[in-house]
């Protein structure tokens, strides 16, 4: 990895670590007493472990000129690493979780261990270690075969990646700690949310040179994906989290804004996150990977840039469905629920557009395990946002929200969509990146897709019915007008469906580390080769691409 920077490159890392070292310094002194010294602790032995990482790389040799003829794919390569290393984790806290439902004593009695601690460490896991880190790596992969352009420099996409982890690990850490704003997908404090602003606008940054440079005159429209995925998590991120520290010696902070502002302004944030980086990224991802592996044209290419602008429009004004029979005005509840309606069209014509471009290819789909997982996403995102789009109207909410009827919905998303196209990737993805003709084991792969289906349509199915009953039961009355059943014992009558919870996360996490020791055997098997030349020649899946004229 060293090796591969230049000089100049090694010596401006060694600056960037020092002055984060010097930072973990100071937040160390400043914040003793308070939680926030432990950041800087942790904060200070990052730095100080990259700076001896590179000095002892450091008089390498450089690498020769002709890299600039070559993709650079060492962060894609270590994004996936990092991405299933977050998978395994999260997805094991998450199972944790599961099971603190059924056996509230797992805790041991520790307050990092209680369910209101673990619970946003797995969503940051899965979502944003998980999620995050493969969207970068697949994003620098897949803007440079379709560009034909390399990235621009070695050293502020490795930047990107490591600064981006730095973050997920101040966030996990920080939240054993008892360190959180208690806003749902937003929970890191304020110096961990200044620290991604910097990393987020380099990424974006490194995102425009590359395009910029690049060979080939159409932007694929994955690119539009990643790139909406990046502008508009940064605008979410900065505004979500606009507050004022208690001092810089605190890791306390409080927002900017409070009342009903304050929770209209987190649930356009928290759906807006589900649409651009639970969607849009991942749309950019199938819309690569699955004409790819298939070896067939996107069925439309018109209804994919449709579907672009239509999910990009539509999105924006969905998230206050999340606040009905609150104090938020009766128009904007209604407003946000004829938007979650109407984003129906664009959802279900990218689904129906993946699955429609496998046609010609269905026994590929029947034999390769990989392919199959990318249907199966589609299948998903399909299923999740007619759901979405159910859930969003308000008397169908008045049954669905605060049960778990809403956690299942978000679990058929985040595993059937997000996880599967996800797997579907990095398994395309290894043997291309390392110069392999395949994975080390398709039996494997196998293994992994039926764990990850079964896991979670158990999972799925759990919380549908736990949900339901949920819902009926608090809004039953009897004879005398009170309610019918207590809360307690509701609770009583969803253990079952709880239990049944946690085997189907154990499944998918099982498959996981099935999927782990599958990558690391077909990356010790690699070849030892050079980076694969900048192609002369336009990637097939763009050249199916018809071109389409103004007003066409």
């Amino acid at each position: 990895m060293v090796g591969q920077l230049t000089t100049h490159e090694r010596q401006l890392a060694l600056v960037i670590l020092t002055v984060l070292a010097v930072v973990g310094l100071l937040t160390l002194i400043v914040g003793r007493g308070d939680p926030l010294g432990a950041q800087g602790v942790l904060v200070l032995l990052m730095a100080l472990g990259g700076i001896f990482f590179v000095i002892s790389r450091y008089f390498e040799p450089e690498p020769g000129a002709d890299r600039l003829e070559r993709y650079y794919d060492e962060p894609c390569k270590i994004g996936i690493l990092l991405a299933m290393g977050w998978a395994v984790f999260g997805l094991f806290i998450g199972d944790w979780v599961a099971w603190l439902l059924v056996y509230p004593d797992l805790t041991f009695d520790a307050g990092w261990s209680s369910f209101g601690r673990l619970r946003p460490v797995h969503t940051t896991s899965v979502i944003f270690g998980f999620g995050g880190n493969a969207l970068i790596a697949t994003s620098f992969y897949v803007m440079q075969r379709t560009s034909r352009a390399r990235l621009p420099d070695q050293l502020s996409p490795l930047f990107v990646l490591f600064g981006y982890n730095v973050f997920c690990v101040l966030a996990v850490t920080g939240y054993m700690m008892g360190i959180t704003q208690s806003r749902e997908y937003a929970e890191p404090e304020w110096y961990a949310d200044l620290w991604l602003v910097v990393v987020w606008v380099t990424y974006f940054i490194v995102y425009l040179r590359t395009l910029a440079r690049r060979r080939e005159p159409h932007i694929y429209v994955s690119n539009w994906y990643y790139m909406a995925f990046i502008l508009v998590v940064a605008m979410l991120h900065i505004v979500n989290n606009l507050a004022v520290p208690v001092s810089l010696a605190h890791a306390k902070s409080y927002s900017l804004f409070s009342g009903v502002q304050d929770a209209m302004t987190e649930w356009w944030y928290g759906h807006n996150a589900v649409a651009f980086f639970l969607t849009s990224g991942f749309l950019g991802m199938m819309y690569y990977y699955l004409p790819k592996r298939a070896g067939r044209p996107i069925f439309s290419y018109r209804m994919s840039i449709i579907s672009f602008w239509g999910i990009v429009f539509l999105y924006m004004w969905a998230g206050s469905h999340h606040l009905h029979y609150t104090a938020l005005p009766q128009w904007v509840q209604t407003l946000g629920m004829t938007f979650s309606i109407m984003l129906l069209v664009p959802s279900w014509a990218s689904a129906g557009n993946a699955l429609l471009t496998l046609n010609g290819a269905w026994h590929k789909v029947r034999d390769d395990a990989t392919l199959r997982f990318m249907m199966v996403a589609a299948v998903f995102y399909g299923l999740t946002t007619f759901e979405g789009s159910f859930l969003a109207i308000r008397s169908v909410n008045s049954l669905s929200h605060y049960t778990d009827w809403t956690v299942g919905h978000v679990h058929a998303g985040a595993l059937g969509w997000v996880a599967m196209i996800t797997f579907g990737a990095i398994y395309a993805s290894v043997p291309w990146l390392w110069k392999c003709e395949k994975m080390y084991s398709a039996r494997l792969v196998e293994v992994h897709f039926w764990l990850a289906l079964a896991g979670t349509v158990v999972y799925v199915i759990a919380m549908w019915n736990s949900g339901i009953i949920q819902g009926l039961m608090w809004r039953t009355y009897n004879d005398a007008g009170t309610l019918a059943y207590s809360f307690v014992d509701s609770l009583v009558a969803m253990r079952p469906y709880y239990a049944m919870r946690a085997f189907g996360g154990l499944l998918f996490l099982i498959g996981a580390v099935v999927g782990c020791y599958n990558i690391w055997m077909t990356i010790r098997a690699a070849p030892a080769t050079k980076a694969e030349p900048v192609a002369d020649r336009t990637d097939p899946v763009v050249a199916a691409t018809p071109v389409l004229a103004p007003a066409e």
